[in-house]
């Protein structure tokens, strides 16, 4: 479904490019001086560019109710008190045993885990329980480290209306957000990364890019939430008229499948916003989409996104009601059809890594399934599969739901992994482990072992990268944990917008490049895989 407002419009689309063009205020253009005043002045001296402007923004924004009306979203009080006696705790995790004990443990306390690696396991739990928690786990794991001692106060300081600095964006403000969109070149000036973004604005902000570059940008919905959302996504691509080829070559990049991974969210607009605006600019940019397209999708569990907005901080399913009456959702990854029965999460909807009753019955896990399966038989090809998720700095490959099968282009996999972990370590300094996404909170020693390490803190069956590896033939799938390791988990301030945002745009260049048959970024240059590392990573999965 694509949405008809910026085809329609066709005045306000074209006084958006006006307003661009020229400034709308007399203090803008220079001829009077900045001070009390100015405004009134302004709109007497350029009214109908001031009309110009006001009808290109209603367009994509909606008309605002006046000229103090404002979009506030200020948290409301239950979303302090909801999580005001809980705390997030580190297990460090080193044999089976252990990691039998705390999965059972979290089983019969329904906890919510957060992270999970072969390094450390992360789990929510109130303070009231967490001695009974204890309790069931032997004396090795009975002294853990408090990583956020108040969540209430941590998820409370992520809301853009809580930090001066971190404005949220609303209908008066689209005057700079225009401005920096037209005129930021790396990101750093454009307000719409200085804060997390309701879902309402992200919306909005979409179809402004459709808007502004249509022979590039195609806004489409790939189908409805379970509430009756739109699940939108952004079409990005150049149709250069020397590329004969018909079959339209396709890398996919998700994010939101988890509602309160709100990064993930950020950083797939970011990526958007940098490939549309680097195309003619950036040499690589620039052959990445003049060869393929790219589908943006940064909400593709909008009910859940909103959900942590206005009632639950951390809610981290769908919304769709379950065989439980008081325990509602799926966990959209353990719902997509590629060896969902490998799950053991199909057991109790209310824990919250519940895969369902049967295969896509996740409202938007079908949507998107059905939508791809689409998309393959009007001459698409998936090449290429980034979901990103929150947290804990790993690039992870298929298989998700066995270690005891290596996909057929596992080196190829690994050699790419790390070389977009390089990419990031790079760009920013940050330390990201590649690694098959089947390894539990114990990495086993052997990927083809009759047995997986079992009972697993969360098992991986249904998982999104498999089912678009396995399924759609997309042969270069991962799974991406963002920022941070720990100190602020799905709660990351939002200053770590941007720069996560570049780190994922320099790997997204390196991925593109790869894709386009090169061996990173520039044959011979930094960006070359380390080989020491690619070493390991063989030699661990042999």
């Amino acid at each position: 479904m694509r949405l008809s407002l910026p085809r329609n419009l066709s005045l306000p689309v074209a006084a958006l490019a006006v307003a661009l063009a020229f400034p709308t205020t007399a203090e803008a253009a220079g001829i009077i001086p900045r001070g009390d005043g100015g405004r009134s002045s302004a709109t007497t001296t350029f009214p109908f560019l001031r009309w110009l402007h006001d009808s290109a923004v209603e367009a994509v924004f909606g008309k605002s109710s006046g000229a103090d009306s404002v979009e506030q979203h200020v948290p409301s009080p239950e979303l302090y008190t909801r999580h005001r006696d809980n705390i997030v705790v580190r297990f460090n995790v080193t044999t089976s045993e252990e990691e039998r004990a705390l999965a059972q443990a979290a089983q019969q306390m329904l906890l919510d885990v957060w992270a999970f690696t072969p390094e450390y396991v992360d789990i929510r739990v109130r303070n009231v329980d967490f001695k009974a928690m204890l309790r069931l786990l032997p004396k090795s794991l009975r002294q853990p480290s408090i990583l956020i001692p108040d969540v209430a106060a941590a998820a409370w300081a992520t809301f853009p209306s809580q930090t001066a600095n971190k404005p949220s964006l609303s209908k008066n403000s689209v005057d700079a957000v225009l401005d920096s969109v037209r005129t930021s070149s790396d990101g750093v000036d454009n307000i719409f990364f200085k804060a997390y973004q309701p879902l309402s604005v992200i919306t909005r902000w979409m179809g402004l890019m459709e808007a502004m570059f249509p022979s590039l940008v195609q806004m489409i919905s790939i189908g409805k939430s379970y509430e009756g959302r739109d699940v939108h996504a952004l079409r990005v691509g150049a149709r250069v008229s020397d590329n004969s080829d018909p079959v339209r070559k396709t890398i996919l990049v998700t994010g939101g499948l988890h509602g309160r991974e709100w990064i993930s969210t950020s950083t797939v607009t970011y990526l958007m916003w940098s490939a549309i605006t680097a195309y003619g600019k950036e040499p690589m940019i620039t052959k990445l989409l003049d060869k393929f397209d790219i589908v943006f999708i940064p909400v593709l569990n909008p009910d859940g996104y909103e959900y942590t907005w206005q009632t639950d901080r951390l809610w981290r399913k769908s919304r769709q009601k379950t065989k439980t009456r008081m325990c509602h959702g799926f966990d959209l990854d353990h719902t997509f059809g590629y060896a969902w029965e490998k799950s053991s999460n199909q057991v109790d909807p209310c824990s919250e890594s519940y895969g369902g009753e049967s295969p896509f019955q996740a409202v938007e896990a079908s949507a998107l399934a059905e939508w791809a399966k689409n998309e393959t038989q009007h001459a698409v090809q998936f090449v290429g599969f980034l979901d990103l998720h929150s947290y804990s700095q790993q690039i992870l490959f298929p298989y998700t739901y066995s270690c005891s099968t290596d996909p057929p282009n596992l080196e190829n996999l690994m050699e790419l992994g790390v070389g977009l972990a390089k990419a990031i370590r790079l760009s920013s300094g940050e330390s990201y482990s590649v690694d098959s996404a089947c390894e539990g909170a114990v990495a086993s020693s052997s990927s083809s072992s009759t047995s997986d390490p079992s009972p697993r803190v969360e098992s991986g069956g249904g998982s999104a990268i498999d089912w678009f590896y396995h399924e759609l033939g997309a042969r270069y799938s991962y799974q991406i944990k963002l920022r941070d390791t720990g100190s602020y988990g799905f709660l990351l301030p939002a200053e770590h917008i941007i720069p996560t945002g570049e780190e994922m745009l320099n790997a997204l260049k390196y991925f593109g490049d790869f894709l386009l048959g090169n061996n990173g970024i520039e044959k011979g240059s930094q960006f070359s895989p380390p080989s020491d590392l690619w070493r390991d990573l063989r030699r661990r999965t042999k």
